[in-house]
């Protein structure tokens, strides 16, 4: 059954029309200009509302879809936006037909380089995500933030891990394996946790930096779907000592 309806699209800025093709609109509720679904419409959203002056930042998003999404307008309207994608047989840094290989877990970007990272459905997919966090923390000046979405499908229940490495980098898996989609890989991204909302304490056990989550449900802007809170971790200022005397 298809629905749809008229709104504003903060990927592509633009009044459009939204389709939703089936009944799960996570993935299949698009719009019709730039194609955006409803977890990039909200990180966009989110950017918008949260750090109005993003066109003036230093962003790096981590395996972004090209040209759609927040990469269609952060490429177009930030000048110090970067992406990156992960490639195994690579080393991190490498400029890889024009794009850059960083690891999450092991970046090679400086400390207190970044007023933003981020990252869209890919902490579930991480076999370090303690290391990434961290990462994500000594990169960042101060007030800055990561924004990223990550499905929190196990909600109010526990964190469920689902895969993880032995020594020799062979992959145990704890539950029956699932994969999603990777924009550069035919073969999927294995899913090495489920996430609940308890994903905050996570961050701050590992990162100390606290995170919210945001809830959004904005049919106008075609934001409406399972699991598309968008979650904000923040990096404090840093604090200026009062002058002497």
């Amino acid at each position: 059954m298809t629905f749809r309806n008229k709104g504003y699209c903060y990927c592509c800025a633009s009044t459009v029309e939204f389709v939703a093709t089936s009944d799960w609109w996570r993935d299949d509720y698009r719009c019709t200009k730039c194609d955006s679904i409803p977890r990039e419409r909200a990180v966009m959203y989110c950017i918008e509302k949260f750090f109005p002056q993003w066109r003036n930042l230093s962003i790096h998003e981590s395996s972004p879809v090209l040209g759609r999404g927040a990469n269609r307008r952060l490429a177009k309207e930030a000048p110090a936006y970067i992406t990156s994608q992960y490639y195994a047989s690579v080393s991190p840094g490498t400029i890889v037909n024009g794009v850059r290989c960083e690891n999450l877990e092991h970046l090679t970007f400086d400390n207190e380089t970044l007023d933003l990272h981020i990252t869209q459905d890919v902490f579930e997919h991480l076999f370090d995500p303690a290391a990434a966090f961290c990462e994500i923390a000594r990169t960042l000046r101060p007030g800055g933030a990561h924004v990223f979405t990550t499905p929190l499908v196990r909600k109010d229940q526990p964190t469920r891990f689902c895969a993880s490495l032995a020594p020799d980098g062979t992959v145990i898996h704890l539950t029956e394996p699932e994969y999603h989609g990777n924009p550069i890989s035919l073969e999927g991204s294995l899913v090495t946790a489920n996430w609940g909302y308890d994903i905050t304490n996570f961050v701050f056990e590992t990162s100390g930096l606290f995170t919210e989550i945001v809830f959004l449900d904005i049919l106008d802007c075609g934001i409406r779907a399972e699991y598309i809170e968008v979650l904000i971790t923040r990096k404090s200022p840093r604090k200026i000592a009062p002058a002497a005397g």
